[in-house]
């Protein structure tokens, strides 16, 4: 018997003071059996940070031609190619071929300067690619607030990210390890 996806609800808020994005997405985040929350919970931030509209998850893990979450324009173009983790470097070299944008959330802490070290040559040449580093306080911290059900919201301004969820409030960690980050980073 197959194992089924978990499913969670998340309501979320978001106040992008950088951007000038405000307003509320109502997620659904299938958990894949394989799936940790920590990672889940990436996911979900990862789509809070570019919030948009057209902005979606991808069909999962396990599926090799689309990234974690995506944003296509009207005609079917990708704009944005979101992977979290630690991908293959092939994987991400086809992103960098297919969307104007590459971004990765790398996080696991010590296993990320491992990967990082192998795959930074072979990614050297793809100059629209962004690998974040998450640190691991603040992604152990978020699978720490997952449930069912949630009420997020993510604060942004002056390149500072904030997540609640309950009583819980903190600061999302982040690195460039490639790419630069926003303005008044």
């Amino acid at each position: 018997m197959a194992l089924t996806a978990t499913i969670f609800k998340a309501e979320l808020n978001v106040a992008d003071m950088d951007r000038h994005y405000y307003a509320d997405h109502a997620l659904t985040l299938a958990r894949h059996p394989s799936e940790t929350d920590e990672r889940m919970m990436v996911r979900a931030l990862a789509f809070a940070l570019h919030a948009h509209d057209r902005l979606e998850f991808g069909r999962g893990i396990g599926v090799a031609d689309e990234p974690d979450l995506w944003l296509r324009d009207l005609t079917g173009r990708v704009e944005l190619w979101i992977d979290v983790g630690l991908p293959d470097e092939r994987r991400l070299r086809k992103g960098c071929g297919l969307a104007d944008r590459v971004i990765v959330y790398a996080y696991g802490g010590r296993s990320v300067d491992l990967w990082w070290s192998k795959a930074q040559a072979d990614l050297a040449r793809c100059r629209n690619l962004e690998v974040i580093l998450l640190a691991l306080e603040t992604t152990q911290a978020m699978a720490g607030i997952a449930e069912r059900r949630m009420d997020l919201q993510l604060t942004l301004q002056d390149g500072e990210a904030w997540l609640s969820c309950g009583g819980s409030r903190f600061l999302i960690e982040r690195k460039w390890l490639v790419g630069k980050p926003p303005a008044g980073f």
